[in-house]
């Protein structure tokens, strides 16, 4: 199991941009892709973006393509969101999480098969 720590949210204006960070613990990250995801209030979680486990192969879901970039620092155990453009309907609690199976980029989309995650960090976007 990889234990993951989530920080970098906070209350920011419409346009403004922010840097999540998830930082891992145990020796065994660079086995697992790494996901983000995010639940807005009174919504289901949503995939936001995946980075395999070496960092070449990365996905976003179709809204924050060109404004969000996932990136990991493995010499760090850390993996990050960059985040753009910040719109008022992405206000929502951020959580990463790790691929519940090593060495696996299937169904990175999918919550379902993520098996450890953070306790989230909020993101709050005012218009």
């Amino acid at each position: 199991q990889v234990q993951l720590v989530e920080s970098g949210g906070g209350l920011v204006q419409a346009g403004d941009s922010l840097t999540l960070s998830c930082a891992a613990s145990g020796r065994t990250f660079t086995m697992y892709a790494m996901g983000w995801f995010r639940q807005a209030p009174g919504k289901e979680r949503e995939f936001v973006a995946a980075i395999s486990r070496l960092g070449s192969t990365t996905d976003y879901t179709d809204s924050v393509k060109g404004r969000f970039t996932i990136s990991r620092v493995n010499a760090k155990n850390t993996v990050y969101l960059q985040i753009n453009s910040l719109k008022p309907e992405e206000t929502a609690v951020y959580y990463c999480a790790a691929h519940k199976e090593p060495y696996s980029w299937s169904n990175h989309r999918e919550s379902a098969d993520f098996g450890s995650w953070g306790q989230g960090t909020q993101v709050t976007v005012s218009s």
